[in-house]
C-alpha cells in the first residue's frame, strides 16, 4: 500500500480515488504478507560496498576512499531476490513517484527512461516517456530493454512479477519507516554508483529528523486526526503513523493497523487536537466533509481553528522529499516549537 495509497494525495480526482482506495485495501492486505529483505544495506548500505567474503549476502566488491562502487556487485531486495549489477546501470525505469525522485536525487536522473504517470517531480522526471500508472505497461517497459527496473514491492507486485518472468532485473523496497526510506535511497547511490550523492541526500534527511525530533522532544503529545483520503485514516506499522510521532502527536488511530475506513464517531469520540489533511489544490472534499460532519464542529481541533492542510507529495512519497513532509506536519502541531 504505501505510496500511493497514496498516489493520489497526488491530485487524483475523486473517482479516479475511490479506485485507488480499493486497491489501497487490498495492497495493504497483502503488503504486511512481503518477505523481509536479508539485505544489511537497509541498515547500514555501506556494508554493500565494504564486505567481500561470501558470508555477506548484499554485497560484493569494496569502495575506495572515493566512495565509489566496486563492480560486480551483488544485492538482495525486500522479496529476498537476488541481484548482481555487473556494473552500474544506464537505462532505469521507475515504476512509482518515490523511486522517480530518489534516482534523481542521487545524481542519475540521466539514466532514467520511463516512469510512471504519477512522477512529476523533479520537473525533469515530468517530460520523460510514461509506462503507465495503477496498471504498469508492461510490454512498453520490456520494450525499452532497461537493465534495471526500480518498483514498490507493495504497489507493483503484479509488474514485479511479470518482469521478472521476462526476464527484466527488477530491485524492490517497501519502506515503513523514515530510516527505511534513508536507507533506501542509499542502497540506489550504491547501484547507480552516485554514494557521494546518495550520501549527501541521507545526511540532509537525518538532520531534519534530528531537528524536528530534538524541537518537540519536551513537549507534550497532541492528540492527532489525519486524514490522508475522504474517510480514510492510517495505523500503526505504516511510515505516516511513525511521521506523526516523530513530530511530536498522537495518533488517534493508532490502535489500529494499516490503511483503513475510520468511524467519524470513533474521530469525534477522540477529540483530536489538531486534525491534518492533504492538500488536494481544488479538490475541497475533505475540509467539506470535515465541516460538515455531525457534531465535529465541537471538536477540539475544529472549534480551536486547528485544521491544516499539508502538502501532499512530500509526506506521502518515500523517497527523499519526506523530511519535508514531516517538517511540515511538525509546524502543523507544534507551530511554536518548529519552524
Amino acid at each position: 500500500m504505501k505510496e500511493k495509497t497514496i498516489l493520489k494525495w497526488n491530485g487524483l480526482k475523486k473517482s479516479a480515488l475511490a479506485v485507488l482506495l480499493i486497491v489501497m485495501m487490498i495492497l495493504a492486505a497483502c503488503g504486511s504478507n512481503e518477505p523481509a529483505a536479508n539485505n544489511s544495506a537497509l541498515n547500514d548500505p555501506a556494508s554493500a560496498v565494504n564486505e567481500t567474503n561470501a558470508d555477506n549476502a548484499n554485497a560484493e566488491g569494496t569502495a575506495e576512499a572515493a566512495g565509489q562502487t566496486e563492480y560486480p556487485l551483488t544485492m538482495v531486495d525486500v522479496t529476498g531476490t537476488e541481484i548482481v549489477f555487473e556494473q552500474a546501470p544506464t537505462m532505469v525505469v521507475t515504476l512509482v513517484p518515490s523511486a522517480t525522485e530518489t534516482l534523481f536525487a542521487v545524481g542519475a536522473g540521466e539514466e532514467v527512461i520511463g516512469v510512471d504517470e504519477w512522477s512529476n517531480y523533479p520537473e525533469e522526471a515530468a517530460a520523460k516517456p510514461k509506462i503507465g500508472d495503477l496498471t504498469t505497461n508492461i510490454e512498453s517497459v520490456s520494450a525499452m530493454n532497461p537493465d534495471l527496473v526500480v518498483a514498490s514491492a507493495s504497489m507493483n507486485a503484479q509488474a514485479i512479477e511479470q518482469l521478472r518472468a521476462l526476464g527484466v532485473t527488477v530491485f524492490a523496497s517497501n519502506p515503513k519507516t523514515l530510516d527505511e526510506t534513508i536507507a533506501h535511497i542509499e542502497e540506489i547511490g550504491v547501484i547507480m554508483n552516485k554514494q557521494e550523492q546518495a550520501s549527501a541526500v541521507a545526511e540532509e534527511m537525518r538532520a531534519v529528523k534530528q531537528q524536528v525530533v530534538e524541537a518537540v522532544k519536551d513537549a507534550p503529545k497532541k492528540r492527532v486526526y489525519l486524514e490522508f483520503s475522504p474517510g480514510y485514516s492510517v495505523g500503526k506499522g505504516e511510515f505516516l503513523d511513525e511521521l506523526l510521532t516523530l513530530a511530536g502527536g498522537e495518533n488517534i488511530a493508532g490502535d489500529q493497523e494499516g490503511w483503513f475506513q475510520i468511524d467519524a464517531e470513533t474521530v469525534l469520540q477522540s477529540n483530536p487536537e489538531v486534525i491534518i489533511y492533504p492538500d488536494m489544490g481544488e479538490d475541497k472534499t475533505i475540509l467539506e466533509l470535515i465541516q460538515s460532519r455531525p457534531g465535529w464542529d465541537q471538536i477540539d481541533a475544529v472549534k480551536n481553528d486547528q485544521v491544516f492542510a499539508v502538502a501532499n507529495d512530500p509526506l506521502v512519497r518515500v523517497g527523499p522529499r519526506l523530511t519535508d513532509g514531516l517538517l511540515e506536519m511538525a509546524k502543523a502541531i507544534h507551530p511554536d516549537l518548529v519552524k
